[in-house]
């Protein structure tokens, strides 16, 4: 039917509307997701990457110095082997073993040791001023192996200027072999210190230096209690030793938080360096903006959202009222039957057109007896619930969805029976005046049987009518009906034409029938 076609379209675009005014707000929601999600990989790529050139440049820095001084002792070790060293004057020999490189600024002193681990050479005193390092463990090491090359102790306070240093030393080896001291140069804390002075890692980012032994040799901010503490045992240490360099995200040493450590090994020795930056802060930045974003995008999509449900329901209101108004039209307001604009919709839709051979239809039209008698005689209001009661009586003698009923003006009701051939007619008519026989309206004193119908039936494949085109049934049906008024009323007469379908009511009594 149209109003229903015409109404599921209006219905499926505002369910069109909502779904969009959902799904566009959905949309925007991930791809701001996916835009903030980036955001934030943009900066821990930064941090990772700044982490990175900070840590070159720190290794750079640290294994050139090492380096250095690792000349200056294997110079030292060179030079005591050569002939007539022990010979010359304290003063020369001091000129001798030692280049500029042992009065750099964070360079401690450099002493030479016998293998008692007194004082031999001072590069800063002449003659040497007398100590002996025999307890210390670089001392100790270098006595047991032979093989040691450069050891790098852990940090210890210098027994000659007093502040915190490291120790690197090498093996004095005596021409037969055994143990003859050792050669050492100290370099103050003060050097890393300096050093990552400048550099700025946020509230909680920390810069670590260890020896590959888990000893903490230096903390940027520096904390005393730190330096020399061992790590070893620690899960974060532990994945320091897993590669040469790398980056990894894991818990902080010091406190409760995470960290991103990017890590690497000072060149060939036996030192580690990471630059730790905190999680918290590294998401800090991103996060204020994340939620500055995210907020105005939520508003706006809720916005969207609540105008296009508020289009929607004033869409879905306008489409009932449509509907209601659409339904109105074509529904009778006394009865609440489909009126005559709908029969003749309905007629012009389906029943038009030439016969079909094979498909039956049947039509009824109903007429109440001597209503205008009743109207005369009980007034109106009691005439319309005659009308009421009648169309009721006429809704229950039909039983198939396809069937339909409608007023179409006055008294007169039609019945469309689609697919119901003359026999199946006639027993609806049947039923229809057995329901009418039992209407009455008490308030106004008719009894059940005052009240009759007479009934004009046509067929389009009639026993005696032939074949009718559908369009013509009402004209054989009607002039039927007056057949049946005039034959005496309360009852049912079949169109049975003589000829072709008389135009006027003045022939009607061409048309006989039967009940």
């Amino acid at each position: 039917m149209r109003l229903s076609s015409r109404t599921d379209r209006w219905l499926s675009a505002s369910r069109t509307w909502n779904v969009l005014g959902i799904l566009a707000p959905i949309g925007m929601l991930l791809i701001c997701g996916q835009m903030l999600l980036d955001m934030r990989n943009d900066a821990w790529d930064k941090a990772t990457q700044t982490s990175r050139n900070l840590l070159q440049v720190i290794e750079r820095d640290i294994a050139r110095n090492v380096e250095i001084i690792d000349l200056s002792l294997r110079a030292v070790v060179d030079n005591l082997s050569a002939p007539g060293i022990s010979e010359i004057s304290p003063e020369l020999r001091q000129l001798v073993l030692f280049d500029r490189a042992a009065t750099a600024t964070d360079m401690g002193v450099v002493l030479v040791l016998n293998e008692k681990g007194d004082t031999v050479v001072d590069s800063h005193a002449v003659p040497a001023r007398r100590l002996n390092n025999a307890d210390r463990d670089y001392f100790r090491a270098h006595a047991a192996h032979a093989d040691l090359g450069l050891v790098i102790s852990r940090p210890v306070t210098s027994r000659l200027v007093g502040v915190p240093v490291i120790v690197l030393s090498r093996r004095i080896t005596k021409l037969d072999g055994s143990f003859g001291g050792i050669v050492s140069a100290s370099l103050k804390l003060s050097y890393f210190t300096r050093l990552f002075a400048n550099i700025g890692l946020g509230p909680r980012g920390a810069i670590n230096l260890y020896l590959r032994d888990g000893t903490r040799l230096m903390r940027h901010p520096l904390a005393a209690a730190d330096i020399g503490a061992d790590v070893s045992g620690s899960a974060t240490f532990q994945h320091f030793l897993k590669a040469t360099h790398g980056t990894f995200v894991g818990d902080s040493l010091r406190d409760a938080g995470q960290r991103l450590y990017a890590y690497t090994s000072v060149g060939d020795l036996p030192l580690i360096v990471n630059v730790a930056l905190a999680v918290e802060e590294i998401d800090a930045q991103w996060r204020t903006k994340a939620l500055v974003i995210g907020l105005m995008v939520l508003a706006l999509c809720g916005l969207t959202i609540g105008l296009s449900f508020l289009f929607g329901c004033e869409l879905r209101q306008r489409t009932r009222m449509q509907a209601e108004l659409a339904r109105l039209s074509l529904t009778d307001a006394l009865t609440e039957l489909p009126n005559r604009r709908r029969f003749e919709d309905e007629i012009a839709r389906a029943w038009t057109g030439p016969a079909d051979p094979v498909a039956v239809r049947s039509l009824l039209v109903v007429d109440v007896d001597y209503f205008k008698a009743i109207n005369d005689r009980y007034g109106h209001g009691i005439g319309d619930a005659v009308l009421r009661g009648l169309a009721a009586c006429l809704s229950a003698s039909i039983r198939r969805p396809g069937d339909l009923v409608c007023r179409i003006g006055g008294e007169e009701f039609v019945l469309l029976l689609p697919d119901t051939d003359e026999v199946g007619a006639l027993r609806i008519a049947e039923a229809v005046h057995a329901e009418v026989a039992t209407l009455g309206i008490a308030s106004a004193g008719i009894r059940p049987g005052s009240i009759t119908v007479s009934i004009g039936l046509a067929s389009t494949l009639g026993s005696a009518t032939g074949t009718v085109a559908p369009a013509d049934l009402y004209q054989f049906a009607d002039i039927a009906l007056y057949a049946a008024k005039a034959a005496g009323r309360n009852r049912t007469h079949i169109a049975v034409p003589r000829r072709n379908p008389p135009m006027s009511q003045e022939i009607a009594a061409q048309w006989v029938g039967a009940a």
